[in-house]
């Protein structure tokens, strides 16, 4: 039988699978006592654990978001990239906008395609209006992967300025690049987004397509 008490022996076990099992069951048990015990694999020395725990704050870090913000921030500023990029989809999951400038830092600093990606989809789960800059930076990447999150990105910020920048998307090469523009476009939602969207329709690929057309019937 799963309790509190045999998941914390698996925690503190010697062996790292029967740690990572003991995360996993975390999620049995009452929300409440699993964050209590979470804190406990957050600082293990497998980054496996790390990760995983890390990955299960998203769901867990709203039991209390200041020790939760803590921990994440701490994460942010771990030596492994995939830990990085976990706390960075755990932050924007709980929508903890106070971790923002450390999200921006790690940006800067990170040659992590990875890590890049997580903090600018996480910045669009944010919606805070300081990551307009940021965004707008993203959308010259090198990786087309954070390109792409990046339009996305700026379709959830709600920043009609973004209209502006994401129009010359509308004929990238990419037809996920396009795709995505329809999607942003239609949450900022002005006549000139929708324009765009309308000449999408007409798209050579018929995601984008019918996207878009699905768009201007809504």
């Amino acid at each position: 039988m799963t309790t509190p008490d045999s998941i914390r022996d698996l925690l503190q076990s010697q062996d790292f699978g029967d740690r990572l099992r003991g995360v996993n069951l975390l999620r049995d048990i009452d929300p409440a006592i699993a964050f209590d015990l979470i804190q406990i694999p957050v600082a293990d020395s497998n980054v496996r654990v790390r990760y995983a725990a890390v990955s299960q704050l998203a769901s867990l870090g709203s039991q209390d978001r200041d020790k939760a913000l803590s921990l994440l921030k701490v994460a942010l500023a771990d030596i492994e990239p995939d830990i990085q990029a976990a706390a960075a989809d755990s932050i924007g999951a709980l929508k903890l906008t106070e971790a923002y400038e450390e999200l921006e830092s790690l940006y800067r600093r990170t040659p992590e395609w990875l890590v890049s990606f997580s903090v600018i989809a996480a910045l669009g789960e944010l919606g805070d209006p300081r990551s307009f800059e940021l965004l707008t930076e993203a959308l010259t990447s090198d990786s087309d992967l954070v390109r792409t999150a990046a339009i996305g990105s700026l379709g959830e910020l709600g920043d009609v300025r973004a209209v502006e920048l994401l129009t010359p998307y509308a004929t990238d090469p990419d037809w996920q690049i396009r795709f995505r523009v329809v999607q942003a476009l239609a949450r900022l939602n002005t006549p000139e987004a929708r324009s765009t969207i309308e000449t999408l329709t007409h798209d050579e690929t018929e995601q984008v397509a019918e996207q878009a057309k699905q768009v201007l019937a809504a």
